[in-house]
This record gives C-alpha cells, sequence and structure tokens, in this order.
C-alpha cells in the first residue's frame, strides 16, 4: 500500500496552468486546493475556472478544494513616465499623494494610499517591492513625505509599501476585495483568504459578509501585519484558519524575525483546532529552473515538521516554467518529512478537559490510534468537525472523512492527514454500516484482513452527533443487527 502524504498543497493558477494538460497534470500530480487570486484578472473568470478545475478533479475521481484569495488593501506607489527607475543610496526621494498618478520620476512618485501622510513621520522606515528599497521618513510636508533613500535600486511601477513594524491603518477590506467576495461565494469556494486583517473584528465582518450573500465558506484570516502577531490567538479563534504570509509579514517584522513566528503561529492555530498554511516562496527559484535549491527544500520540510496544515505555491504554478515538476517536488519534501518520528507523537490536549461529546470522541480515537497498531481511521461526518479535530493530533495513520456532502468533502481538503471520501449514511444498521466502510477502505487499497480500523458515528436523530467509536479488525466483523439511523459531526 502506497504511503499517502498528509501535509496538503495549495496551488496558485495562474498563465503557466491555464492549458487542460497541465491542469490536469496538477491534479494527477496531487494538488489538493486551488488559490485563485483575486489580485489578477476578473471575477468573471475566476468563477469559471473553478467550475472547471472541479470538473476535471471529478473526471480523475479526486476532489480537489477551492481558495479564493482577496487581493486586500495592498498600499502601492503609482506609475513613473518612463516605466522604471534608479533609486541611488543617499539621494532624496518624495512620496505624493497628491501628485498625478503617472507622473513618477528619479524625484518622487504619486501613492494610491491617501492617508499615508498622517500614518507616518521623522524617523519611519518605509520598505518599498517587498524591501528591496529602504527610504527613511525626514519630514511630512502636507500631501508629501519627503525621505532619503537607505537602500537604493531599480524602483518600477506599482510596487507596495510597508512600514517597518506595521502600522499603517488602510481597511483590510476593500470595496473591491467586498465585491470580490461576493464573487467567491457565487461560486463556493470552500475558503476565502481575508489580507491584511489587524484583529478579529476584521475576520467577522468578512463573515458577515459571507453569511449575508448566503455563502458558506470557511474565512482564512493571512497573517501580514506586525499588529496582527499582538492579537494572534483572537484573529485565530475568530476564523477558520490561518496563512502564514511570509511576504508582507517578513517585511513589516524583519526577515530574521520569521523563522520563530511561523512556529508559533502553526504552533497556536494547532492547539486552538484551526488549520494553517505556509506559504511564500517555498520553492520560488522553480519559477526558473527545474530543480528547487537545498536551502527550498530544507523550507518546504521544516514547515511539514512544524505541523503546517499545508504549503502553499504561488508563482511558482502561476507563472513558472515548472508548475507540474514543483508539485512533484513538494510532494517528495513532504512524504520524507512526515517519515520522522518525531511528528507522529502528540502531548496535544492530553490534560485537557472536553466539554463536547464528539470533540471527546475524536480525541479518544486518537489516543487509541496512536497506541495501537490501527491502520486507518475512518469518521463519518456531517460537517467536518470531527476530523479537524483528529488532524489537530500529530500521528501517521490516516483519516478518512466518510460524507455525502460536496462542500465538507471540499473543505476537508486543507486538513493535514484527512482524506475525503464520498459515503452514504442513511443505512440504519450500525454493523452493516461497519462493513460498508471497512470494504470501502479495502477497495482503495488502504487495508487488508487482519488490520485494525477504528470507526467513529453517531446514533441520534440529528446532525453533529458523533458518540460512538468502534474498534474493528478487518475480515472479523459483527454481523449486521438492527439499529438507529447514524450520523456524525
Amino acid at each position: 500500500m502506497a504511503v499517502k502524504r498528509r501535509t496538503k498543497i495549495v496551488a496558485t493558477l495562474g498563465p503557466a496552468t491555464n492549458t487542460p494538460e497541465v491542469l490536469d497534470s496538477l491534479i494527477e500530480a496531487g494538488v489538493d486546493m486551488v488559490r485563485l487570486n483575486f489580485s489578477h484578472g476578473e471575477a468573471s473568470e475566476h468563477i469559471a475556472l473553478a467550475e472547471t478545475v472541479r470538473n476535471r478533479a471529478r473526471a480523475y475521481g479526486h476532489q480537489v478544494g477551492v481558495l479564493a484569495d482577496l487581493q486586500g488593501p495592498k498600499i502601492r506607489i503609482a506609475r513613473f513616465k518612463d516605466g522604471k527607475i534608479m533609486l541611488e543610496e543617499g539621494a532624496a526621494f518624495v512620496l505624493d499623494v497628491g501628485l498625478d498618478k503617472d507622473a513618477g520620476d528619479v524625484h518622487q512618485v504619486g501613492v494610491d494610499y491617501e492617508a499615508l501622510p498622517q500614518d507616518v513621520k521623522r524617523g519611519d522606515s518605509l520598505l518599498l517591492d517587498d524591501g528591496r528599497i529602504v527610504l527613511w521618513v525626514e519630514e511630512v510636508e502636507g500631501s508629501r513625505v519627503v525621505c532619503k533613500v537607505t537602500i537604493g535600486g531599480t524602483l518600477s511601477n506599482n510596487k507596495g509599501i510597508n512600514r517597518q513594524g506595521g502600522g499603517l491603518s488602510a481597511e483590510a477590506l476593500t470595496e473591491k476585495d467586498k465585491a470580490d467576495l461576493i464573487s467567491a461565494v457565487e461560486m463556493k469556494a470552500d475558503y476565502i483568504a481575508v489580507s491584511f486583517p489587524r484583529s478579529a473584528a476584521d475576520i467577522e465582518y468578512a463573515r458577515e459578509l459571507v453569511e449575508a450573500a448566503g455563502g458558506e465558506c470557511g474565512i482564512i484570516a493571512k497573517i501580514e501585519r506586525a499588529e496582527a502577531i499582538e492579537v494572534i490567538d483572537e484573529i485565530i479563534e475568530a476564523s477558520d484558519g490561518v496563512m502564514v504570509a511570509r511576504g508582507d509579514l517578513g517585511v513589516e517584522v524583519g526577515d530574521a524575525a520569521l523563522p520563530p513566528l511561523q512556529k508559533h503561529i502553526i504552533l497556536r492555530a494547532r492547539r486552538l483546532n484551526r488549520v494553517v498554511i505556509t506559504a511564500t516562496q517555498m520553492m520560488e527559484s522553480m519559477i526558473e529552473n527545474a530543480i528547487p535549491t537545498r536551502a527550498e527544500v530544507f523550507d518546504v520540510a521544516n514547515a511539514v515538521l512544524d505541523g503546517t496544515d499545508a504549503v502553499m505555491l504561488s508563482g511558482e504554478t502561476a507563472v513558472g516554467k515548472y508548475p507540474v515538476k514543483v508539485i512533484e517536488a513538494v510532494n517528495r519534501v513532504c512524504l520524507q518529512a512526515e517519515q520522522q518520528p518525531s511528528i507522529r507523537e502528540s502531548n496535544h490536549r492530553i490534560r485537557s478537559e472536553f466539554y463536547k461529546v464528539d470533540e471527546a470522541i475524536a480525541m479518544s480515537a486518537m489516543y487509541m490510534a496512536n497506541h495501537l497498531e490501527v491502520k486507518a481511521i475512518a469518521t463519518l461526518t456531517e460537517t467536518g468537525s470531527t476530523p479537524l479535530w483528529m488532524s489537530r493530533i500529530s500521528s501517521g495513520i490516516p483519516i478518512f472523512a466518510l460524507t455525502p456532502h460536496v462542500a465538507t468533502r471540499r473543505k476537508v481538503t486543507l486538513y493535514r492527514g484527512v482524506y475525503p471520501v464520498s459515503f452514504a449514511m442513511d443505512h440504519s444498521n450500525h454493523a452493516a454500516l461497519n462493513l460498508e466502510v471497512v470494504n470501502e477502505l479495502q477497495r482503495r487499497g488502504v487495508v487488508r484482513d487482519g488490520d485494525l480500523v477504528i470507526i467513529t458515528k453517531g446514533d441520534l436523530e440529528k446532525e453533529g452527533s458523533t458518540n460512538a467509536l468502534k474498534l474493528v479488525r478487518v475480515g472479523d466483523m459483527v454481523q449486521p443487527k438492527e439499529n438507529d439511523t447514524v450520523y456524525g459531526s
């Protein structure tokens, strides 16, 4: 039986993936979720692409989730007369929110963020183009922020601006984001990523908009602002998951601060029962090269060892020369890292008190699985809650989320170590249902005669009621008897 990769792979779609052949190859290579970047393209294009992905995945018998990533309040400079300039270290340079947006030159450039003069003061450092250019603020004169270049280089149109240490006050959801959120609901995106949230209130507002539009999309908080770190637990608890968005976050807090922050965010997300994605430059060199650097291999492996649910590829698959090869490379690295004994052990919530029966069942199943020679866990689920709780426990044992609901199957594509299975739960006989579950796992080549399997389910006539745990041995099953209707949370 082939070892199943537990860490999920999210691939950003773009020009490099816009042919049916490449899209099919990505699915075959093992993509678990696709990211649609609303910073580019039209909403109608994203809606059509989501449908295409789902249709192609269905043809291969796979389940692929969809993440709609909102652009957010990316604060940018405007444009230069000649497309780009060269800034010399020590030179004066002005950011002017009142300047014509196409009138930039070597002395000044417009800015699309009108509140910039109010948000900065003398002594601040402004980082442009992901920190490649650094400006020191000397003074603010009305609409003009007068700076000195401390790190120079080539600067081109529409590059982003960050303030070192954070503090720019732009709202997390722009008018464009609100319109794109409606489009994401229309396409039935499984998750919507909110860019640059500052607090739990930003996530709660996004959820209100989703619900008002009639959607049930999960909300992913992209941790990109320095001030978000100060309230990280509140943001995590308000969301369905978080993304360690290392690009803008690294610019604001400094690159040396990123590794411990990544570990901290992943740890807090897992302890608070939320999913976590690690993103940005995971295998950046593979935009141009057919193999990754050793540093990139270590980066992906370390994210796996930290406990991330998923690693996300951006330019590597969106515009890179080798979108399929990069998926294959990430797959190899994740599989190897997952063989380390240290990440198959867990003390997660070992001393915690549980307040929900279904949560206690999920934790009991994982404790049993990690202390017996269990080959697989099958959880009959309506909402996906039980497999989520299970997936917070470090283990090498595959968790199969059996559900008739396509939305739940798509949601769990992001859960580490959880695999969605289409499964009807209209059976009223527990023993017969157990046989059907085991037969499904045998059909998939997961278990064979003599293997131990854990099955969790419910027996009350209501959803979200997992209250039963069954340990069975394949080939030695109890004969069916009449029983109650089965449900699961």
